[in-house]
């Protein structure tokens, strides 16, 4: 019990809060667009079972990943995956043109649980990556910001388009997982242990490095 009121454990707690609003923030559009055909008294039973559905799904796939990250080598290839979902976030922008509406409650709900499986793909590897082979961490980390990004999603949206420095926060964030991971993986630990320097040299090159990058390839991409 006393880990739970650890820094450590606080510190994992809000990056996967983090994790999940900057990267589950577009959910919204997904249950936006899946229901809009749907008469108004329909629309709450699909957000409502559509996002106990999405929870489920990404709790399970989350704590498999959990799982399969203690598989030796499997931390350095998800941390270097994570690197390059962090810059893909600052440079990318994601669109969800393809979310079919539906006329029916549970093909509405279909929908969205199966379209946050596939964009949630990112997100289930970064909170597993940041819950350090924690189920709790992922548990709770769901159970807070998961009401957060269905009922006040469109206001972090908006949040997001008014004030993009968010987007960099989210990214450092994922870069810092990233850096982590790559860190803790079992057969570099000890080096990194007896190594001090280079592991935070290391982690602040990855974060500094994905931010610098991810915002000149932003400013590239625009003057195009």
């Amino acid at each position: 019990m006393n880990d739970i009121f650890s820094l450590d454990f606080l510190q994992a707690l809000i990056s996967i809060v983090i994790i999940d609003l900057v990267l589950a923030g577009d959910n919204a559009i997904v249950i936006g667009l899946a229901a809009r055909n749907l008469r108004k008294e329909h629309q709450k039973k699909v957000i409502i079972g559509g996002t106990v559905g999405a929870i489920i799904i990404r709790a399970a796939a989350t704590l498999a990943v959990v799982w399969l990250l203690k598989i030796p080598g499997l931390l350095l290839v998800g941390g270097l995956i994570l690197i390059w979902i962090a810059f893909k976030l600052l440079i990318e922008e994601k669109g969800q043109e393809d979310v079919k509406a539906s006329n029916h409650v549970w093909g509405a709900i279909g929908t969205i649980i199966v379209a946050d499986a596939v964009m949630g793909l990112d997100n289930v590897l970064a909170v597993a990556g940041a819950a350090h082979s924690n189920p709790l961490l992922v548990i709770l980390g769901l159970v807070i910001s998961i009401p957060i990004v269905v009922w006040g999603s469109t206001i972090i949206l908006k949040w997001i388009e008014r004030y993009p420095f968010i987007i960099y926060i989210g990214s450092g964030v994922l870069a810092w997982t990233a850096s982590k991971m790559i860190v803790d993986e079992p057969f570099l630990k000890d080096f990194f242990a007896e190594q001090p320097f280079l592991k935070w040299a290391l982690i602040a090159v990855i974060v500094v490095g994905v931010i610098t990058l991810g915002r000149f390839a932003k400013k590239k991409a625009a003057h195009h």
